[in-house]
């Protein structure tokens, strides 16, 4: 079993200056992390999902502005219920 948890990672390594260092470990400390490691990997993946999903909603709207617009510049044409909609009120406004 633990071959196969081996084989399912991969190494990162990172030259970083002493501050840094120094700052990491105070703040793997402090927020309560058994070990630097332990720190930066969950530091990490908790901002990559951040940014991800930032993008992710990015393009959502980007998409959703571009149908909105397209749907201004080009609407479709009323289909039978709107027509039928339309006379209604039109009826409606006339009778008073």
């Amino acid at each position: 079993m633990e071959n196969l948890r081996i084989q399912n990672t991969a190494r990162f390594d990172a030259k970083l200056s002493k501050s840094q260092k120094e700052l990491f470990e105070n703040a793997a400390k402090v927020g309560g992390f058994r070990t630097l490691t332990e720190f930066v990997i969950t530091t990490v993946q908790e901002k990559a999902n951040e940014i991800l999903e930032k993008n992710k909603m990015t393009i959502a709207s980007e998409r959703d502005r571009e149908i909105f617009f397209r749907t201004i510049s080009n609407p479709p044409l009323p289909n039978k219920k709107l027509i039928a909609a339309a006379k209604r009120y039109r009826n409606l406004v006339a009778a008073k």
